[in-house]
C-alpha cells in the first residue's frame, strides 16, 4: 500500500525530503536553548556578570530565531508536499478509472469511486504531512531532549523512561481498538454519498410520489450510523489526552520532589532543575505529538487501503503487442461466443453466439427484457470481452486492434447515454473535438435534431444543464445520436436509442442513415417492430441465444417470439387509435 501511494509524490519528492531536514534543525535548535538558559542563569544571573549575561541572552535569541525560521520553512514545505500529493492522487485515481473497463468499474460503486477521491485523499493528506513533519519532529526531539537531560542530571532523566512504557502501552490499545472502528466508518461514507447521490440524481421521482420523508429516514439512518461510530472512535481517542497529562503531571512531581532533596545537598542548580522541566516538557510533548501521529495514521490508514485498491485494480482489457489502428470496414462476425459478467461458464448471459453482419447492413434486434441484447453488442467495441469464442471486426479479431481506435470506429448510443453541461456544440465536439460547425449541422440533421436546436433561443450555443435535464428525452437522444455520428464510425450501435422519440421521427432518422451513411454498419437495438422492420436482418435473442435471424417478412411467418411482439404491438396501436 506504502509503495503504490509513495508513486503519486513525483515532483513533490524534494519538499518531501526538505520538511523533515528543517523540522530535524529546528529541533536542535529549541533543544539547545534551555541548555543555554541554564548557564545563563546559573553563570550569568546568579553571580550578576551582566557581560556574560548580554552574551548568552544574544545567543538564545539567535538560536531561537533560526528555530522560528526552520519551524516556518518545514511548515511552508510540507504544506506543498502535502497538497501536491493530494493531487497527484487525485489526478492519479481518475486516471486509472479512466481506463476501467466496465467490468472493473462494477467492482466499485460511483459513491465509493468519489469518497476515494474526497474524504479518503485529504485524510492520507493530512496523515501525510503529519508523517513528514510531526512524525519526524517528535521522535527526534524526545531523543534529544533525552540526552540533553541525561547531560544535566543522570539520576533524574530516568524518571523520563520510566513513564514511556505506560505511554507505548496506552497508545497500543488506542490503536487497536479504534483502527477497526474508522475502517467501518468509511465503508458507511460510501453508502452515505450514495443515498445523496440516488436522492439528487432522482429528485423529480422522489417528489413526484411524495416519498421525501422515506428519503429523510433512509439519509438519518446512515447519518446516524456515521455519528455513532464516530463517537465511539473518538471516545477511545479521547484517552490519549488523560493519559499524558497524567505521564506529565507524575513526572514534574517526581522531578520537582528529587530536584528539592539534590539542590538542598548542592548537587544541582537553579538552571539545571528549569532546564530539567523545559526537558521534561519537550520529551512529553513529544510522545503526546507520536499519539497524535498514530491516531491520525490509523484513521488514514482505512482510506490508504481504499485509495490503493482502485490504483492496484488489474485492468482487464489491454492492447496486444503491437496493436493495429486501421479498421478496413464495418464486416463484424462471432464466433461460437459466450460471455459471463462473473467469468464463470455457468453463470452465462451470452450463450454459443455465431452470426456474420457484412460491411453497411443494417441489422435489428428484438428481445425481451433479459435477453442481453446490450450485453451482446458491448462486446463489439470491446466495453467487455467475451468469456469464450471470438470477435471479428473489419476481418480481425477485436482484440488485435488498438483498443482506442476500435472504439472511435465503433460508436454507441447507450440506453442511459448522458449530456454533460456545457453548450450543445461542446457536447457534439464530443464526437470529433475538430468538427467544423458544417458538420455539426449535417450530423444533427441526420439524426433529427437540427429543427428544435434552432428553435432554442441560442441555437447551437445553448447551455445544456448536466445530465441534459433542460432537454426532453427524445431531444436527448437525438442529441447522442449526433454526437455519435460526428465520428464518422465504421460500425453505429443504437441500444433502444430512440424510444423517447415519436414514430415519425424514428423513420426519419433511419430514413436518414439509409441514404447519407450506406457504408456504414448500422446495428438498431429496439422494443418497436416498426424501428427495424426495413432492416436486412432482423436477430431474434432469447435467453441469451440467437432464435432466429431473418428479414421481418420471414420472421414474422415462421418465428413465434416475433410474431407475438408484432402483432401485440400492432393491437397496442390500434387500440389507441
Amino acid at each position: 500500500m506504502i509503495k503504490t501511494l509513495a508513486k503519486s509524490v513525483r515532483e513533490y519528492k524534494l519538499a518531501s525530503l526538505l520538511t523533515p531536514i528543517f523540522v530535524i534543525l529546528e529541533v536542535v535548535m529549541e533543544v539547545i536553548v534551555p541548555y543555554l538558559m541554564a548557564d545563563l542563569i546559573d553563570k550569568g544571573i546568579n553571580k550578576g556578570d551582566i557581560q556574560f549575561i548580554w552574551q548568552m541572552g544574544l545567543i538564545i535569541l539567535a538560536a531561537a530565531f533560526l528555530a522560528l525560521a526552520f519551524g516556518a520553512l518545514s511548515g511552508r514545505y510540507a504544506a506543498v508536499a502535502s497538497a501536491g500529493f493530494a493531487k497527484n492522487l487525485r489526478h492519479d485515481i481518475f486516471y486509472k478509472i479512466q481506463k476501467f473497463s466496465f467490468a472493473n468499474i462494477d467492482k466499485f460503486s460511483t459513491s465509493g469511486l468519489v469518497t476515494r477521491m474526497t474524504t479518503d485523499v485529504t485524510n492520507v493528506q493530512n496523515s501525510y504531512q503529519m508523517v513528514i513533519r510531526v512524525a519526524v519532529r517528535a521522535p527526534f526531539m524526545m531523543i534529544f531532549a533525552m540526552i540533553m537531560s541525561f547531560t544535566v542530571n543522570v539520576s533524574i532523566s530516568w524518571t523520563f523512561v520510566a513513564m514511556i512504557p505506560i505511554i507505548a502501552l496506552a497508545l497500543y490499545f488506542i490503536v487497536h481498538f479504534a483502527f477497526p472502528v474508522f475502517s467501518r466508518v468509511f465503508k458507511t461514507y460510501d453508502k452515505l454519498n450514495n443515498v445523496v447521490q440516488e436522492n439528487l440524481h432522482g429528485i423529480r421521482v422522489v417528489k413526484s410520489f411524495v416519498r421525501e420523508e422515506h428519503e429523510v429516514q433512509k439519509f438519518g439512518n446512515i447519518s446516524e450510523k456515521i455519528y455513532k461510530d464516530f463517537s465511539k472512535a473518538e471516545k477511545i481517542v479521547a484517552f490519549n489526552m488523560p493519559v499524558m497529562q497524567i505521564c506529565v503531571y507524575i513526572c514534574i512531581l517526581l522531578i520537582s520532589w528529587f530536584a528539592a532533596q539534590l539542590i538542598s545537598y548542592n548537587e544541582m542548580t537553579t538552571g539545571e532543575l528549569t532546564s530539567m522541566f523545559t526537558y521534561i516538557m519537550q520529551i512529553l510533548m513529544s510522545l503526546m505529538f507520536i499519539s497524535m501521529v498514530m491516531v491520525m495514521v490509523t484513521m488514514s490508514k482505512a482510506s490508504a487501503d481504499r485509495i490503493a485498491e482502485v490504483l492496484n485494480e488489474e485492468i482487464d482489457l489491454t492492447n496486444g503487442d503491437a496493436p493495429s489502428e486501421v479498421i478496413p470496414n464495418g464486416d463484424i462476425k462471432f464466433e461460437n461466443v459466450s460471455f459471463s459478467y462473473a467469468k464463470d461458464t455457468d453463470k452465462l448471459c451470452l450463450k454459443d453466439i455465431n452470426i456474420e453482419i457484412k460491411s453497411g447492413e443494417t441489422v435489428g434486434i428484438i428481445g425481451g427484457t433479459g435477453s442481453s441484447k446490450s450485453t451482446f453488442v458491448q462486446l463489439i467495441p470491446r466495453l467487455y470481452d467475451a468469456t469464450c469464442g471470438n470477435i471479428y471486426v473489419g476481418g480481425k479479431n477485436v482484440k488485435e486492434y488498438d483498443i482506442n481506435a476500435l472504439r472511435d470506429n465503433v460508436a454507441m448510443v447507450l440506453q442511459k447515454n448522458v449530456l454533460f453541461s456545457g453548450t450543445i456544440k461542446e457536447n457534439l465536439r464530443w464526437g470529433n473535438e475538430n468538427a467544423s460547425d458544417d458538420e455539426l449541422v449535417r450530423a444533427c440533421k441526420l439524426a433529427q435534431a437540427d429543427d428544435f436546436i434552432k428553435r432554442m433561443p441560442d441555437k447551437y450555443d445553448t447551455y445544456i444543464e448536466q445530465g441534459g435535464t433542460n432537454v426532453s428525452g427524445g431531444q436527448r437522444q437525438r442529441l447522442c445520436i449526433a454526437r455519435a455520428l460526428l465520428k464518422k464510425p465504421k460500425i453505429l450501435i443504437l441500444d433502444d436509442s430512440t424510444s423517447a422519440v415519436d414514430t415519425k421521427t424514428d423513420a426519419l432518422i433511419r430514413k436518414a442513415f439509409a441514404e447519407e451513411i450506406p457504408d456504414t454498419t448500422k446495428i438498431i437495438i429496439a422494443q418497436r417492430i416498426s424501428s427495424v422492420q426495413d432492416a436486412d436482418k432482423i436477430i431474434v435473442l432469447d435467453g441469451g441465444m440467437i432464435n432466429a435471424v431473418g428479414k421481418h417478412d420471414e420472421l414474422l411467418k415462421n418465428n413465434e417470439i416475433y410474431k407475438q411482439v408484432y402483432y401485440s404491438q400492432q393491437k397496442g396501436s390500434v387500440s389507441n387509435e
